[in-house]
């Protein structure tokens, strides 16, 4: 963390929190072994609840072999269990149409009343300007 550094330029930081445990570790106050212990309960807290929920997604799937903080990507992934397919979210669009409402979705900000002005009459301006090019019949550039 930086609290080393910051002490080192006179730099004072306060961390203000509502609990004993709300702020267990800082990159810029200084950090207690408490601290870090409370930290890591919080980890091995979270580890737990996201293996019993990947197990009871998917139970045939060897929990202790693939939580590991590890990661695998796509014919790894799908050999370990860890994914059902690999295909483009528009196969996969395509192959569930019969089973939802597909929609497609177009946003377009709406231009302000000045620059629909200015780009009609650019556009204007730019079509006169062919027409009397090619009424002199000089090359257009």
């Amino acid at each position: 963390n930086f609290n080393r550094l910051l002490k080192l330029n006179n730099i004072d930081v306060e961390l203000h929190t509502a609990g004993r445990y709300k702020r267990t570790l800082t990159l810029f106050g200084k950090n207690t072994e408490e601290g870090r212990e409370k930290f890591q309960e919080y980890l091995n807290e979270t580890h737990l609840l996201f293996k019993d929920f990947v197990h009871q997604m998917r139970p045939a799937l060897d929990i202790d072999k693939v939580a590991t903080g590890e990661h695998w990507y796509g014919r790894r992934a799908l050999a370990l269990g860890l994914i059902d397919d690999i295909i483009t979210s528009d196969e996969f669009i395509i192959s569930h149409m019969d089973l939802f409402n597909v929609f497609r979705v177009h946003y377009a900000r709406r231009r302000k009343i000045i620059d629909r002005i200015t780009h009609s009459t650019g556009s204007m301006v730019e079509r006169l300007l062919i027409k009397w090019w090619q009424h002199v019949k000089m090359p257009l550039l």
